[in-house]
């Protein structure tokens, strides 16, 4: 062997969340993925929101030291969907990029859904009940760039 890394994909990740601890999971593995304005969507119809994400892989930071990280487009889906509130995506529109800090569930009266993105943006999920499916779509690459979080 050279000692040269050899960079092989690994395995899609495929979660499903109905409270707020499975809710935190999904979060962890979404923080910091890219989102394309136009690859989200909401079905009023069938009551989902959708959107598809190039999400950091934070699951394989743990592994044996390697050369590169990883980076892989994920789908997320909501079900029982209700109503999309959206704030602080005009200045998105430009860019046409966001960056997803969280997905937490909201602490008021009823069910909601917060995701929450980099300069103040977010969008609220009215739901009648969570059910979040999470999923990895393709095979991963290899990227030099690692989020950065001064202080954590």
């Amino acid at each position: 062997m050279s000692g040269k890394e050899v960079w092989s994909p690994s395995p899609p990740l495929k979660l499903r969340a109905e409270d707020r601890e499975d809710l935190a999971v999904v979060s962890a593995c979404l923080q910091d993925a890219l989102v394309p304005l136009s690859d989200m969507a909401y079905q009023a119809d069938e009551k989902r929101f959708m959107m598809v994400a190039n999400r950091f892989r934070w699951e394989r930071e743990g592994d044996k030291p390697r050369r590169h990280s990883e980076r892989v487009l994920c789908g997320l889906c909501f079900e029982n969907v209700d109503g999309v509130r959206m704030r602080g995506l005009g200045e998105v529109r430009q860019s046409g990029f966001l960056n997803l800090l969280a997905v937490e569930a909201a602490d008021d009266d009823g069910p909601a859904v917060v995701l929450t993105f980099s300069g103040e943006a977010a969008v609220r999920l009215e739901t009648s009940g969570l059910l979040c499916h999470l999923e990895d779509l393709g095979e991963s690459w290899p990227t030099s760039w690692k989020p950065d979080h001064p202080g954590d």
